[in-house]
């Protein structure tokens, strides 16, 4: 049979925590390298991925078994636990959250979970907040986290009562997910499931030590941070590797894990971006890497904008459309700053974006033309829980445009919000043009809320942004989960 014809399989390896050691990354690289992988890429949960033929599976999967190496073939069941453990000492200053924290915490894993669990530092912005089922995020207490649990296949997100400590994650993670799969009828790919219900079976085991939060969590201010090149932390330098097609070489990595060694570095990290980084590099070893990256043709100074994108992991169609879109949008000239951008095939992944560049399913095979749904935060903060929909049904050659329009308005919204004049910088082409104005609108029975209106009723002052609604909000008239509203442009409610 001729390599060729062997079906392709897609193998992959969960790097605990985005944080994988130079010596189990070159026993991987070995065998990759000896059954003929010639790259490997890395996913959005900061996993490992490679395509092996039925061939070199066999001698693969012989060769991680006895090296004791977890993984999965065709399959993810399993999903990478997430953590911000990358970031330390780059792009945040927690006060209490160090390297030792992480390990602890992962340390208390029992268990190979199958709810998405991320572990994040309030103080940064390189990995995303609630892309999980289960999502700690640290609070202003020392060792203690909020949580967020976003029941599965939905987008409805829950908010713990109480912080959870550090030693109990692993343990309450289990119980957690043990109860979500084995009630699916209530909480699994259910709209309407119960997160009181689900904390009050839990705590009723009295097995956790919770602490009331001193303040609710506030998200920091967004910003994609530059996280490729040689950059200068502390003493010390660290380098970003981002790759265009989304493929390291194996033989360019089994250098760098070679340079490790040879510098003592002994811990490479992975970021939700497909990108990886490497801390510690000392001055006078600059010179071994960028050998390395001469030797492979290895560029890291690409725009910020190329940066800010996400898309779905293994998505050729979404890489291609990445591609086209940063070409335009370089061409236009677009700023991009603060933004960043997801492009979502399959509408159920859990990619994060300011703007969401959602390709419409079609069951129809007559209909061949490809349309999106353009959507952005309600404060373009990529961590935001709420959505609006800014447009539905655009082809493919009207994307660039709408996008463009998207990006001004975010900027003209800017603009306004800093007191400054639009048409003192930006160029409007129509300075008349009036302010875009949404409201929020229940999908079941049709009720508004308008945030200059707020909610008297149930408490809600006027001027109340619909993102800063509490979580146990819901609508007054059918109580329907704030995470089902959709956005309407307010001057459209006078044509219905």
């Amino acid at each position: 049979m001729e390599n060729s014809k062997l079906k392709n399989h897609q193998i992959k390896v969960n790097l605990t925590g985005g944080i994988v050691s130079v010596g189990d990354l070159s026993a991987i690289l070995e065998i990759l390298d000896h059954a003929g992988i010639q790259n490997i890429s890395f996913g959005t949960r900061q996993q490992l991925y490679f395509s092996a033929n039925e061939l070199q599976l066999e001698d693969i999967e012989h060769s991680f078994l006895i090296s004791d190496t977890d993984f999965e073939t065709d399959a993810d069941l399993h999903p990478n636990i997430v953590s911000s453990y990358v970031a330390e000492d780059l792009f945040n200053s927690s006060n209490w959250l160090r390297e030792g924290v992480y390990k602890d915490i992962l340390d208390t894993f029992s268990y190979a979970p199958k709810l998405k669990i991320n572990l994040v530092d309030d103080s940064q912005t390189l990995v995303p907040f609630f892309s999980g089922n289960l999502n700690f995020i640290s609070s202003d207490i020392g060792n203690y986290w909020h949580l967020y649990v976003r029941f599965p296949k939905t987008n409805n997100i829950y908010y713990w009562s109480s912080l959870v400590y550090s030693e109990d994650i692993g343990v309450l993670s289990e119980m957690i997910e043990h109860t979500i799969l084995s009630r699916r009828d209530l909480y699994y790919d259910q709209t309407e499931a119960d997160g009181l219900q689900l904390e009050a079976a839990l705590n009723s085991s009295g097995k956790f030590i919770f602490q009331a939060p001193s303040s609710l969590l506030k998200l920091p201010d967004f910003q994609v941070p530059y996280y490729e090149g040689f950059n200068k932390y502390n003493d010390k330098y660290w380098l970003g590797i981002y790759r265009r097609n989304e493929l390291f070489p194996v033989t360019f990595l089994r250098e760098l894990c070679d340079i490790c060694g040879k510098s003592r570095i002994g811990q490479l990290y992975t970021t939700p971006w497909k990108s990886i980084i490497i801390k510690g590099v000392a001055p006078a070893d600059r010179k071994l890497w960028n050998i390395a990256l001469d030797k492979n043709r290895i560029n890291v100074r690409h725009a910020s904008n190329e940066l800010n994108w996400q898309t779905e992991d293994l998505c050729e169609e979404g890489l291609q459309l990445k591609h086209e879109l940063i070409r335009e949008f370089n061409e236009a000239d677009v700023r991009t700053f603060k933004l960043c951008f997801a492009i979502k095939i399959n509408p159920k992944s859990g990619l994060f974006g300011s703007i969401i560049i959602r390709k419409q399913n079609t069951t129809d095979p007559a209909n061949a033309n490809v349309l999106f749904d353009l959507l952005h935060t309600a404060d373009f903060n990529p961590n935001s829980k709420h959505y609006h929909t800014y447009a539905q049904g655009v082809g493919k050659t009207d994307l660039l445009p709408r996008l463009i329009d998207l990006c001004e308005h975010y900027y003209q919204s800017q603009t306004l919000a800093a007191g400054v004049q639009t048409d003192s910088y930006y160029e409007t082409g129509d300075p008349a043009e009036p302010e875009i104005t949404y409201v929020q609108q229940c999908p079941h029975c049709l009720s508004i809320y308008d945030e200059a209106w707020g909610d008297e009723d149930s408490g809600i002052p006027a001027s109340t942004p619909f993102s800063e609604l509490p979580d146990a909000y819901c609508c007054p008239t059918c109580e329907t989960n704030l995470v089902e509203f959709t956005s309407i442009i307010k001057e459209t409610l006078h044509l219905l």
